[in-house]
């Protein structure tokens, strides 16, 4: 029993160590001089970027998109594909040979 006793407090040390030192880590290597980045790149902005602006929508249309005659057409057609290859599908394929 005495030997846990002393594995807790040590093992706590030496993650309380790791972590210290992994923390001492965390910069980021293209800000340290001379390392990250070439000599000839463009300096980093001092503030960052503004939003872009999402609440600007595009002008309305003059024309309708689609007249309704060319709606009820395309429809139809869409529908007679889906038949066709419903009933295509539904066939009796003949076995091979």
């Amino acid at each position: 029993m005495p030997v846990m006793g002393t594995i807790g407090p040590r093992a706590i040390g030496v993650l309380l160590a790791m972590a210290l030192a992994l923390g001492g880590c965390s910069t980021q290597i293209a800000d340290m001089p001379g390392i990250g980045l070439p000599t000839d790149a463009p300096q980093r902005p001092r503030e960052a970027g503004a939003y872009l602006p999402v609440h600007d929508l595009p002008p309305e249309r003059d024309e309708q998109t689609m007249k309704p005659a060319e709606l009820t057409k395309i429809q139809a057609e869409l529908t007679a594909a889906r038949d066709r290859q419903a009933t295509a599908a539904a066939a009796p394929k003949p076995p091979k040979k």
